[in-house]
């Protein structure tokens, strides 16, 4: 009987606290979640509840650059792409929205829906040369926010717009990626899964003709058989493993590394280990980054 006011008092203390910090003119996010924690640690709050509010105040210190899919490996209609050509990117890449590249592919002109191009075969009864004729009707116009926009803001734009894409351009006004609505909920609630993600029985799949998304757990002795490489398997079992040394450190979503003359880009990690790699040649590269030297690795 003596346990339960106790229990209400500390309960009502932490309260208390969590109100204080939230009603103080300056807030400090650390003691903010400080205060998170200790309320996971008293049971109020489970583990999926603490990691969602993390994640939400996470996002007001990240920007799209920390989040985006560069240039390199967006997956892009070409101006003069033919229907054949549109539907083999929307089926290899399982995408539902595609960036519309210039004539000179220096800027992105428009955003293709999926199910907008689907419809406008169906009205023209799959006849690829009216598809042609009218498929500028169903371009959308792209949305262009800046590197340095906060997740935060862009999150609250997609929702007030509907818009669920974004071109992400640089200083300069060029290209420098894209985000979508989908990777910004992500680094709220973790990675989203759904029945078009790849599966682990499927280690390695090819996305066009030069690029590849490769799961971490894919072992060493395989991934060297695919791209005839010869990477060292003494150390580490798993190309997930191998990478993470070859950074030094846990890779967040975005970061790149060239290892063998090929082009390592984390597309999905979490706070124990890279998920999902996507792995092309260097040459895509339009600046150089620090190449590692393999046989030193083993």
């Amino acid at each position: 009987m003596s346990e339960e006011p106790s229990s209400q008092s500390s309960r009502r203390s932490w309260l208390e606290k969590l109100a204080d910090a939230f009603s103080s003119e300056l807030r400090d996010k650390a003691q903010v979640l400080q205060l998170l924690q200790e309320a996971h640690e008293n049971e109020l709050l489970d583990q999926s509840a603490l990691h969602i509010m993390q994640g939400a105040m996470k996002v007001s210190d990240e920007h799209a650059r920390d989040i985006m899919v560069p240039r390199s490996h967006m997956v892009c209609i070409e101006h003069d792409d033919s229907f054949a050509d549109i539907m083999k990117k929307i089926v290899a890449s399982s995408h539902s929205r595609f960036p519309v590249l210039s004539e000179d592919s220096s800027t992105v002109t428009g955003i293709l829906l999926a199910k907008d191009i689907l419809q406008l075969a169906q009205d023209y009864h799959f006849d690829a040369e009216k598809i042609a004729a009218n498929l500028q009707q169903i371009i959308r116009q792209p949305v262009f926010v800046p590197e340095i926009k906060r997740l935060n803001r862009l999150l609250r734009d997609f929702r007030e717009t509907r818009n669920h894409m974004a071109v992400v351009v640089d200083e300069y006004g060029g290209v420098a990626g894209l985000v979508t609505i989908e990777d910004v909920l992500e680094e709220i609630v973790g990675d989203i899964e759904d029945e078009h993600d790849p599966t682990e029985e499927k280690d390695i799949e090819q996305i066009d003709k030069e690029q590849f998304r490769v799961a971490a757990l894919t072992e060493i002795e395989d991934f060297n058989e695919h791209f005839d490489t010869e990477l060292s398997d003494e150390e580490f079992d798993t190309i997930g493993g191998y990478v993470t040394h070859v950074f030094g450190h846990l890779p967040k979503r975005g970061e790149r590394v060239v290892i063998a003359d090929l082009l390592f880009t984390v597309q999905s990690a979490d706070e124990r280990r890279i998920i999902q790699l996507l792995v092309a040649p260097a040459s895509q590269l339009p600046i150089p980054l620090t190449t590692t030297d393999t046989s030193a690795l083993g």
